[in-house]
C-alpha cells in the first residue's frame, strides 16, 4: 500500500463524533479559553508530511512540541506528557471524567478529559485549553516524527484560521479581520460552527466535512447518490483505527467535483459509511481560511484552471510502524506484492537498503510516487531477505 491512505481514528474524530451520538460533545463543543495573538497576522511555518500540516510550538525551556492541525476534530488531543506538564490550576474538569468516543468500526474508547494551562504556536497563545489525553505514539511512528498533540477545530474559534498548503504555512488572525487571501467563500451548512459545506458532483449535491486531519482526497458516502466511475472501486489499503482495521474501497469518479467556483476533475474517491469528507489530498491545492464566527470558509488558489487527475500509486502494502521495523498489516489483493508472496505479519527492516527508521512519511510517499519498484528487506527469523516489489497504479 501507499501509507498515505491510512486514516487514523483520532484524525477523523469530529466526523465520527458527529455521526455517533456522543452526547458529551453534541451538547456543547469544547471552547478554548482566552486567545492572545501578538500581531494582527500571525504567520507560522508548517511542515508538510503527506497531506498533513505540522506546526511547532515552544513557549518555555521545554519543547519544541509538534502538533497536527485537524479541522475535522471537534476536540484537541494531547499526549499524557504534555497534559501532566501544563495542567490548568483553576479549570481542571471535575474528577477528570472519562469521555467515550467511537471509532470508525463502532467500537468505543475512553479518553481522559483535561485542561491545559497554556498552548502556544508561534505568536498565537491559547490559555485554559480543554483537551482529551491520547498517546500519539502510533501517529508519531506513522509520520516519522514525534507528535505531541492534535489541534482540533474549536481551538481556533476566536480566530480566522488559514491553512496555506501551497506555501506550507498556517496564518492566524483576529476573528473580525478579513481573510488574508481572497477567494471563493462558502457558508457552513449548519449553525454549530462545524466546517461542513455543500459540494457538487456532476448534477448531484452533497455535504462534506472539511477534514485537514485526513490525508484522503474525497471520502464519499454514496447513499442516496448515483456516482459514475471512470475506475470502479476496488480493494485498496487497510485503513487503521484504534480499535481495528477496515478494508478500503477506492476508485476514480467519472466527473468533476465542484468546490464553489473550483473544479477537481475525476477525483480519487474512498467509499465510506460515515459522513463524506474532503481531506488533505484535495485541500493541498488551496489556501483555506476558516471563519467560525461567521460560519464560512474561503478557498484561494492562484490558478482557476481545473485540477487534473493524477494516478494513485501503491506498493501494495499496508504497514503498522515502529522505529525498528514495519509490520505488514495487509496486502492489496492482485497487487505485485501479493504475487510476490508477501503476507500480513511479515516484518520489513529496510527500504532500498536503508533502515526503516530513516523513512518518514514524506520521503516514503515520494519514493512510491516516483519509483518503478522498491526493494523491501524482510526479516526471516534472524536473517534478512531482500525482495524487489513493483510499484503499480492502484487507481490509474
Amino acid at each position: 500500500m501507499t501509507l498515505r491512505r491510512s486514516v487514523f481514528f483520532l484524525l477523523a474524530i469530529a466526523a465520527l463524533l458527529a455521526a455517533s451520538g456522543c452526547t458529551w460533545f453534541r451538547r456543547e463543543l469544547p471552547r478554548p479559553g482566552r486567545t492572545v495573538l501578538d500581531s494582527d497576522v500571525v504567520e507560522i511555518p508548517a511542515r508538510r508530511l503527506g497531506n498533513f500540516l505540522i506546526v511547532e510550538g515552544k513557549w518555555d525551556k521545554r519543547g519544541p512540541y509538534r502538533f497536527l492541525i485537524d479541522t475535522g476534530a471537534s476536540v484537541t488531543l494531547v499526549t499524557p506528557e504534555l497534559a501532566s506538564r501544563y495542567p490548568s490550576q483553576h479549570l481542571i474538569p471535575p474528577a477528570t471524567p472519562l469521555v467515550r468516543v467511537k471509532s470508525a468500526e463502532g467500537e468505543t474508547a475512553l479518553l481522559t478529559a483535561t485542561t491545559l494551562r497554556r498552548l502556544q504556536i508561534g505568536g498565537a497563545r491559547f490559555d485554559d485549553v480543554q483537551a482529551l489525553i491520547y498517546d500519539c505514539a502510533s501517529l508519531s511512528a506513522h509520520l516519522g516524527v514525534k507528535i505531541d498533540g492534535i489541534l482540533g477545530f474549536p481551538l481556533f474559534r476566536e480566530t480566522i484560521l488559514t491553512l496555506d498548503y501551497p506555501n506550507s504555512r498556517v496564518v492566524i488572525q483576529p476573528r473580525r479581520a478579513e481573510p488574508l487571501l481572497p477567494g471563493t467563500t462558502i457558508a457552513f451548512n449548519n449553525d454549530r460552527r462545524t466546517p461542513i459545506i455543500p459540494l457538487r458532483l456532476g448534477n448531484e449535491s452533497f455535504i462534506a466535512l472539511l477534514d485537514s486531519g485526513s490525508d484522503a482526497s474525497l471520502s464519499l458516502n454514496p447513499i442516496g447518490m448515483d456516482p459514475a466511475y471512470a475506475t470502479p472501486p476496488r480493494a485498496g489499503a487497510t485503513i487503521a483505527t484504534i480499535n481495528g482495521d477496515r478494508a478500503q474501497q477506492i476508485g476514480r469518479l467519472d466527473g468533476a467535483l465542484e468546490i464553489g467556483g473550483f473544479r477537481v476533475e475525476k477525483p480519487v474517491v474512498d467509499l465510506t459509511e460515515d459522513l463524506s469528507s474532503l481531506g488533505g489530498g484535495i485541500l493541498q491545492h488551496f489556501a483555506v481560511s476558516f471563519d467560525q464566527e461567521n460560519g464560512t470558509v474561503t478557498f484561494h488558489r492562484e490558478s482557476t484552471d481545473p485540477i487534473p487527475p493524477e494516478p494513485r500509486r501503491s506498493s501494495g502494502l499496508s504497514f503498522t510502524k515502529t522505529p525498528a521495523y514495519w509490520r505488514v498489516a495487509a496486502v492489496v489483493p492482485g497487487s505485485p506484492a501479493d504475487a510476490a508472496g508477501v503476507q500480513a505479519g511479515d516484518l520489513v527492516t529496510r527500504i532500498d537498503g536503508e533502515l526503516v527508521s530513516a523513512w518518514d512519511l514524506q520521503r516514503y510517499e515520494e519514493l512510491v510516487g516516483t519509483a518503478d519498484s522498491i526493494q523491501f528487506t524482510f526479516l526471516n527469523g534472524t536473517r534478512e531477505e531482500a525482495r524487489l516489489i513493483e510499484v503499480f497504479d492502484l487507481v490509474p
